[in-house]
């Protein structure tokens, strides 16, 4: 059974929202589901249907429910929250259609007006801590598992200028990997080291904290997917096939206690410093 904060849940816990509102309009109106569907010339199961999101109503349908209710008025407001369900989940080749440096510039304006950020993973290190060769190797992978346009150096450099947030303004950053992220061979040794010697380095920037979760913790919360809180305004979260962005408050504060429970189980300082370098030692 899914998580309240898993992906599918949210997704679905969004539309169902949609579709109860569509009911109450209905009730309110004093028709039934009958009623609606002959009125508006739809099969007899339509608002049925469409009240238990089995299947999502289009922007027409919205706007013929609410005129046959009585509703008109609330046609546009629940069109944009239909938008907004639908823009939740959008496919990673979707994504980078236009090519991997494109998704990394589009993202640098969120960066820039972001003043707190919490971030937590358990598969890769966070892109802001990144080095130039260990994200080279990532985005390497994803361009020939994707077959990709190969423009991965121009989105390596695009990444690296997104780094510029944690050394300007007053951006503070909270980030959390698990102790599995310091010992996934995601690029050779050589690399990995260097990104490890980098992690140190970043941990001891005024405006970062770097938890990390030991392997073997008695843990209530299990590693989850990773995810990105932007202030209390939005969440991203990355999906193996998919990019999650959550803008309801309710969510948010979700995530939020989710990356609080998970903070608490995180060592910090020279603690995390000690398992970084435990992973060089294993490098050999």
């Amino acid at each position: 059974m899914p998580s309240p904060t898993s992906p599918s849940s949210i997704v679905q816990q969004a539309r169902q929202a949609l579709a109860d509102r569509l009911r109450e309009i209905r009730t309110e109106a004093g028709l039934t589901a009958q009623a609606l569907a002959a009125a508006a010339g739809w099969h007899r199961t339509k608002v049925s249907k469409l009240e238990h999101a089995v299947t999502s109503p289009s922007a027409a349908d919205i706007r013929e429910w609410c005129d046959l209710c009585g509703a008109a008025d609330q046609a546009g407001d629940l069109i944009a929250s239909l938008r907004a369900v639908d823009s939740m989940y959008v496919e990673w080749r979707r994504l980078h259609r236009a090519g991997l440096r494109r998704q990394m510039e589009s993202r640098l304006p969120l960066y820039e007006r972001t003043r707190h950020f919490r971030a937590y993973s358990s598969w890769l290190v966070p892109g802001l801590l990144q080095t130039r060769a260990y994200t080279a190797a990532v985005l390497r992978s994803i361009m020939r598992r994707q077959r990709l346009p190969d423009d991965v150096d121009e989105a390596v450099a695009s990444r690296m200028e997104r780094q510029r947030v944690l050394h300007e303004g007053d951006h503070r950053f909270a980030l959390l990997i698990e102790e599995s992220v310091l010992r996934s061979a995601v690029c050779d040794r050589g690399t990995m080291a260097g990104q490890l010697d980098h992690l140190i380095t970043c941990s001891s920037l005024p405006s970062v904290s770097l938890g990390v979760i030991p392997m073997g913790t008695g843990r209530d919360r299990w590693p989850v997917e990773g995810f990105w809180i932007f202030d209390e305004e939005q969440v991203n979260v990355e999906l193996v096939s998919s990019y999650l962005t959550i803008t309801q408050p309710r969510e948010v504060a979700e995530y939020a206690q989710a990356f609080a429970e998970l903070a608490a189980m995180a060592v910090h300082g020279e603690p995390a410093r000690a398992l970084i370098r435990a992973a060089i030692d294993a490098l050999g």
